[in-house]
């Protein structure tokens, strides 16, 4: 293999003869170095060697961008390397490796709280809760997205424009930006005015960060302070339950006038249905008839803490969900189906007992309105729909119900050792208890009912639909 000296004029002038696909020129003076040209008129430095014993060529570039000394320069290095016992090729891959992952570091110390949080409800949207096992309420994402909302679209319900969640703040910060002194200084702009709005976006806040200390693409990002900072402890509202935040034993008969005598039947009986039977609200709202056993009366909520749980169905309540049963079931008129059809749309019944045409989901999402209407024409002091599910365990009290068993129908966890590991109620014990609760709280309202009525009232439809 003849060399010589690389020279402007030699590099330039050399040329691929006819008949040949490339032809080779080296360099005496950089061990390896060699100028290849092709047919086509392509010309490249290039660098050969050998390393245990096998030859290799590596490009180095095009004479248009390599000048004569950069070439050799790169054609030592290469050879260095392989004196050192190391394939340039491998350096090469794990020069380019570094590069992406450096570049990837960089791009993820980029991140901002407003990325990690869109995918952050993603996942709860998608993946059920790692507690219960089971997917999250509609009701419990919604308010993740309300947190973050940016506000001033026109409201669903009501007049006005929607309000900025108040984590939306700090949806441009980068995750590596939100220091305990960032938090700090978002609760003191904003606990003044919304102090119950910010403690609950503060544990949201925490349940994150948690979050994303288990995902590659965040983890370590966020300041370890970012939560736990005394600081932002300082500021963090009590949150109390409010004063009064529960129905007294004289208020049941303005309450049940009020509620009943809502223009909308399914809001009415949801509301009734919270009070009679103490659940959460979501558990009541995401109801499906397909839970409801009319035949041996129980109804099967979905529990946040055992993930659902079986409660009996009181003659009182059972009256009502017949009656949401015949309307959910009742077909439009033949004009309504007319206009259906002519859009594609096949009416079927909901297969949710409190369903809602208003709502995405099928099924009541927002009872406030209906409930904050009922507490107004009654007169009653304010109270929330928490207040509802307080009243029925507070109430039970009258009739000296067992603590467990209000407990049992509610789903809170057993507080004790002897209710969490030695009472089993079954529903028929459930029952007799909670049809006493039920029976007297109509009494106190004054409403005369019969149980026999709960079946008798609606013997044209089928009792046994479940």
């Amino acid at each position: 293999m003849a060399k010589v000296n690389f020279t402007v004029g030699r590099v330039n002038g050399h040329s691929c003869p006819a008949g040949k696909l490339q032809a080779f020129l080296w360099d005496s003076n950089a061990s390896g170095l060699g100028l290849r040209s092709t047919g086509a008129g392509a010309q490249s430095y290039i660098f050969q060697g050998k390393l245990n014993g096998a030859t290799m060529r590596i490009t180095i570039g095009s004479p248009k961008n390599w000048d004569i000394d950069d070439a050799r320069d790169e054609a030592r290095r290469l050879q260095r390397l392989i004196d050192a016992g190391k394939d340039p090729r491998e350096d090469a891959a794990d020069q380019r490796a570094a590069l992406a992952a450096r570049k990837a570091e960089a791009e993820r110390q980029d991140v901002t709280f407003a990325d990690a949080w869109a995918a952050y409800v993603t996942d709860l949207e998608t993946k059920p809760s790692p507690k219960t096992k089971r997917p999250r309420s509609t009701q419990y994402i919604e308010d993740h997205r309300k947190l973050a909302a940016p506000g001033g679209e026109k409201k669903k319900r009501g007049k006005g424009m929607t309000s900025q969640g108040p984590l939306y703040a700090l949806m441009p910060l980068k995750l590596s930006d939100m220091t305990g002194d960032a938090i700090a200084a978002w609760m003191e702009g904003e606990v003044a005015d919304r102090p119950t709005s910010v403690a609950y976006a503060y544990r949201m806040l925490k349940a994150f960060a948690g979050w994303c200390h288990g995902q590659a693409k965040f983890k370590a990002l966020l300041p370890d302070d970012c939560y736990s900072s005394q600081k932002v402890t300082a500021l963090l509202p009590s949150v109390k339950t409010p004063e009064g935040d529960c129905l007294e034993r004289e208020q049941l008969p303005a309450w049940f006038k009020a509620v009943r005598a809502q223009p909308n039947p399914v809001a009415a009986a949801y509301l009734q249905g919270v009070l009679i039977t103490g659940p959460r609200r979501e558990e009541l709202a995401e109801l499906r008839w397909e839970c409801v056993d009319l035949k041996w009366n129980k109804i099967k909520l979905r529990d946040k803490v055992e993930g659902s749980r079986t409660i009996p169905l009181t003659p009182y309540f059972r009256s009502l969900l017949l009656e949401l049963k015949r309307f959910n079931e009742t077909p439009p008129s033949p004009k309504q189906l007319r206009k259906m059809e002519a859009k594609g749309v096949t009416w079927r019944p909901s297969p949710w007992v409190f369903f809602s045409n208003a709502s995405e989901s099928g099924h009541i999402e927002e009872p406030r309105f209906a409930h904050e209407a009922a507490i107004e024409a009654a007169s009653l002091p304010h109270m929330t729909l928490q207040g509802l599910r307080r009243s029925f365990g507070t109430l039970a009290e009258w009739l000296e119900v067992p603590a467990g068993v209000v407990a049992q129908i509610q789903g809170h966890k057993p507080s004790a050792l002897t209710e969490k590991h030695y009472r089993r109620r079954p529903l028929d014990l459930l029952r007799k208890w909670h049809a006493r609760i039920e029976a007297w709280m109509l009494k106190e309202a004054g409403i005369d009912f019969e149980p026999e009525q709960a079946s008798n009232s609606f013997s044209a439809y089928d009792p046994d639909y479940i």
